[in-house]
């Protein structure tokens, strides 16, 4: 009988254990394709959406200048002050005018008072009375008159004072004390505090511009970390020099040195392409590895190209040789 199981067990008909099952794989990433926008290095300067010139509205000679280039204002703010001698000596001949017509409304009461007086008694007659009061009410006009003119001139001294037309920062200053000014001049420019990224992108990216379309700039420029990210708000349509002109809203952008240049990554088209979270990226001796799992081999270290990086939540990496679709990657 063992002879038989023997020859049985050789010849392979005889019951035997079953092989042992391979072991589950690791957690792995499944490389795949994935769309990657395409970004145009281009160059930026920070301007005011709006720069408003600060006019004189008389003229004469700016007595006091109160405001420098770089200096901020506020809305209403008073920065420089015109004076004209002509308005001076008008308001003193119009405070003599004024005092002699006081006088005369002075008398023409008391003319009027006693007219009306005697008028009562019955010891004038009525037409020397209505000529009292006719005087008087002519000499009050007079008086209100002279006032009028006087306050004209008082509020064209008034108007000297050249205000800041809105909050911002001051830009340019092209007079001095002393300058003579018509009316219209422009005393300084401000430029409003609402300050953007104008940035120049060549006009065959045009067409991939979009109002609300992310754009990252280099923070070093600006004196703040990493590379802030912004937003196109406004595309102007007219081109200028082969290039497209564009406002970006970046939150933290300094607002002193206006027209300062900034360097600005924008979207220039999408494309397919391999891309993997870049922690499982090492580069050992200045070349990139990705840790390649599989049934047969199981983990091995493979060199890889990458590309450009790709910014968000997880960072990413553009992988353009050494791996392909369905390679699943350990982490290193």
């Amino acid at each position: 009988m063992k002879i038989w199981a023997a020859i049985l067990a050789f010849v392979g008909l005889g019951a035997h254990e079953p092989a042992p099952k391979p072991p589950a794989p690791p957690p792995t990433y499944l490389v795949r394709m994935a769309p990657v926008t395409d970004e145009k290095s281009v160059f930026a300067t920070v301007e005011s959406a709006y720069t408003v010139p600060a006019r004189v509205r008389t003229g004469g000679t700016i007595v006091e200048l109160k405001v420098r280039q770089g200096d901020a204002v506020t809305q209403g703010q008073v920065i420089a002050t015109v004076g004209d001698a002509k308005l001076s000596l008008e308001i003193n001949s119009y405070a003599a005018q004024v005092a002699a017509a006081q006088a005369q409304v002075a008398q023409a009461k008391l003319d009027f008072d006693r007219a009306q007086r005697l008028v009562g008694e019955g010891a004038i007659a009525r037409n020397a009375y209505d000529q009292a009061r006719t005087s008087y009410n002519v000499a009050q006009s007079n008086l209100k008159s002279i006032q009028a003119q006087r306050a004209v001139v008082r509020e064209q001294q008034v108007q000297g004072e050249v205000r800041a037309p809105t909050a911002g920062r001051v830009i340019t200053v092209p007079v001095t004390a002393g300058t003579v000014v018509m009316p219209g001049d422009v005393v300084a420019t401000v430029a409003e505090q609402n300050f953007v990224l104008r940035l120049q992108i060549p006009e065959r990216h045009a067409h991939f511009l979009k109002v609300g379309a992310p754009v990252r700039l280099d923070g070093s420029d600006l004196g703040l970390k990493g590379t802030p990210d912004g937003t196109i708000t406004l595309i102007y349509p007219q081109v200028e020099n082969g290039h497209v002109v564009a406002d970006a809203r970046v939150s933290g952008l300094q607002d002193y040195f206006v027209g300062q240049r900034v360097r600005v990554w924008v979207p220039a088209g999408t494309r397919e392409a391999v891309r993997v979270p870049e922690n499982l990226i090492v580069t050992r001796s200045g070349i990139d590895y990705a840790r390649l799992w599989t049934q047969k081999n199981g983990a091995l270290d493979v060199p890889v190209q990458r590309g450009m990086e790709i910014p968000g939540k997880t960072p990413q990496l553009e992988i353009l040789s050494g791996l392909k679709l369905g390679d699943r990657l350990l982490k290193p």
